[in-house]
């Protein structure tokens, strides 16, 4: 094969779309349409939301392209920097409000920009000039937007000038001096002045006949908004601003001008204005199914091999087929959040231990682990830069979780809460009311880190529209974070440390007492009690069927390590190899008696039949202990 092995070649492209355009697979079959493209490129919605790396980016350069998949008329991409959101973030005007007065500056923007696209278009696509054109042609001359390298900070600094002043709008037959005179307050003047403007680029679309018949209606896009956003009141007036602008042009300018508005999520719900509920028919919100990480991953696949790499063998023979038993795709993508970036990074990941370290033709189960504790590391700093602005404490409730059970109950929370609120509220005074139990549970469940357990379902941000309810008590760290925390097992409940692992092999006894087999002595007979007592346990949590199935299998395990350990001393020859078994009775009913401890103060609650096992492993553990300080059959089975 040209190139060397498959594996050297398989790349699943870059993580930002910026460069995945130029260094990527963006625009060689690496994209993978979704309903947010097909609602963005059709024109039915406005406002595409999603979280950071979900792939808003992506769409956007899909339709700034020229081939197959990108808008076929004329497209402008704004992308603010700091230096013009702090223009825009510091624009007043006397008499408005500041939403209404950062609306001025953003319908300017877009003005400008639709005039400086006709100007080009006419003569291009038309082959003429009507006046109304030649008008717009003489406004951006005489304020000073006629250059096309000028930077948006620039373009925005002369528009804050000319709208908190005065524009020169003599080529629209207007003097500013004379006509805007009587405006009662700046911001009046400024509205009036605006008006003017944009009624001279609604002329020219109508002279030119551009109402999206004769071809397609210029697209206007604005992205990275988050690179110029803090949660300061005038950052939230510089995006409720946005909207309201991009509403009001979409309806002026109707089909000659189409409006697409990336957001991200937690920006968007941080808003609160009242012209909120008009935007809903606008918003989509991007959803990723494992399904469709699925397809993105085989098309990126094929795209980097340049062959036809079907699924199976991406996931049969580049990939291993499981990882710790389960089917590897459904491992990979349930250890990172539903976003196209992190699965790109994770398998990327996977392909650089095997190829670059291991220089493996196949990916292996060990290189997918080892991959997987890089990525989850990765992911956790990640969560906390993502949302430095909104939740700068992030970072500080880590401890909260580490080196536990992944699976976390309202109850344990409000105990580790407890223990660090009063440092959390010293280092974060401005945010004391979010910094509640409460408060915390909604922030970690709202940015992906925490799952809630809904019936026999755990349920994360964007699976279910509704937050978390006061009742909800179990609560589980997401897969992504889990390795990174130390918080590999469902439960923090004491592991059964085995005591005869090597007893058997050492002594040359190749059997041991088994459930079906004759007991041949007292201590044959009180260690198949033992595992009666284990066998009853695990039918109580197979019972417990509203027990999440973690906790439960947690409890198996451990159970079966002690019936497993059991079964290892040789039959009939326990006390030639060395093995106490009243002893041994006692050490393991104290271990039940500790492990039912643990379950009752978990605080998962009472109708998951969770207090049902406890009594069970707490019942079978004074068992033992009777067995073991009479003689055998003084105290009955259970």
């Amino acid at each position: 094969m040209v190139g060397g092995p498959v594996l050297a070649q398989l790349h699943f492209g870059r993580e930002d779309a910026e460069r995945d355009v130029t260094e990527g697979l963006l625009l060689r079959g690496g994209f993978v349409p979704n309903a947010a493209y097909r609602g963005a490129l059709s024109g039915r919605k406005m406002l595409i939301i999603g979280r950071k790396g979900s792939g808003k980016s992506a769409i956007c350069m899909q339709l700034l392209a020229d081939g197959p998949g990108g808008h076929r008329g004329g497209k402008i991409l704004v992308t603010p920097d700091e230096a013009a959101g702090e223009e825009i973030r510091r624009f007043e005007l006397q008499g408005l409000p500041g939403d209404s007065a950062k609306a001025l500056i953003w319908r300017y923007v877009f003005a400008v920009h639709a005039a400086r696209h006709l100007v080009g278009h006419a003569k291009e696509a038309h082959g003429k000039r009507p006046d109304s054109v030649k008008a717009l042609a003489r406004f951006l001359k005489q304020n000073g937007e006629a250059a096309v390298g000028d930077r948006l900070v620039e373009r925005l600094a002369q528009g804050a000038r000319g709208l908190q002043s005065s524009l020169s709008l003599e080529a629209f037959g207007v003097k500013a001096s004379v006509d805007l005179a009587q405006s009662p307050s700046e911001g009046a003047r400024a509205a009036r002045q605006l008006e003017v403007v944009e009624q001279g680029v609604t002329r020219a679309f109508t002279d030119l006949g551009c109402g999206g018949g004769a071809h397609p209606p210029l697209l206007l896009m604005v992205d990275q908004l988050e690179q110029v956003w803090s949660a300061e009141p005038d950052s939230n007036s510089m995006v409720i601003g946005l909207l309201l602008a991009a509403k009001h042009a979409a309806g002026l300018y109707g089909r000659s001008v189409r409006f697409l508005l990336f957001l991200r999520a937690d920006i968007y719900d941080s808003l609160s204005f009242g012209e909120g509920d008009k935007f809903h028919g606008d918003e989509l919100r991007i959803a990723w199914t494992e399904r469709a990480l699925r397809d993105l991953a085989v098309a990126r696949a094929r795209a980097s091999v340049g062959e036809d790499l079907d699924e199976e063998r991406l996931w049969t023979e580049l990939f291993p087929q499981t990882v710790g038993g389960e089917e590897t795709a459904k491992y990979l993508f349930r250890h990172c959040l539903p976003r196209p970036r992190d699965a790109i990074q994770f398998l990327n990941l996977c392909q650089e231990k095997a190829w670059l370290e291991h220089q493996r033709e196949w990916i292996t189960e060990a290189d997918v682990r080892q991959a997987g504790r890089q990525f989850s590391e990765w992911k956790l700093k990640d969560l906390s830069s993502e949302y430095l602005v909104a939740h700068p404490f992030l970072n500080q409730l880590r401890p909260l979780f580490q080196n536990t059970g992944y699976v976390v109950t309202r109850v344990a929370l409000a105990r580790r809460f407890e223990a660090a609120a009063e440092t959390l509220h010293h280092d974060f005074p401005a945010y004391a009311d979010a910094l509640t139990l409460s408060g915390v549970i909604d922030v970690l469940y709202g940015v992906g880190f925490l799952g809630v357990r809904r019936g026999n379902d755990v349920v994360f941000a964007g699976d279910d529209d509704l937050p978390v309810q006061p009742h909800e008590t179990e609560f589980h760290v997401h897969a992504c974070f889990r390795a990174a925390l130390g918080a590999t097992r469902p439960f923090d409940l004491r592991p059964y440390e085995v005591q005869f692992a090597d007893v058997r092999n050492t002594l040359g006894y190749p059997g041991s007492v088994t459930s079906g087999g004759t007991p041949r002595n007292r201590d044959d007979r009180l260690l198949r009690e033992l595992r009666q007592s284990c066998h009853s346990i695990r039918a109580q949590v197979h019972r417990a069927v509203a027990l999440s199935w973690d906790v439960g299998d947690e409890i198996k395990r451990q159970i079966g390590r002690v019936s497993d350990d059991a079964g290892r001393i040789p039959a009939g020859a326990a006390a030639s190899v060395g093995v106490d078994v009243d002893e041994y009775l006692l050490t393991t009913s104290h271990y039940f008696t500790t492990l039912a401890a643990q379950l009752i103060d978990s605080g998962l609650d009472e109708t998951t039949g969770v207090n049902d096992v406890a009594r069970r492993i707490e019942e079978e553990a004074r068992r033992l202990r009777r067995l073991a300080g009479g003689s055998f059959g003084s105290s009955g089975s259970s």
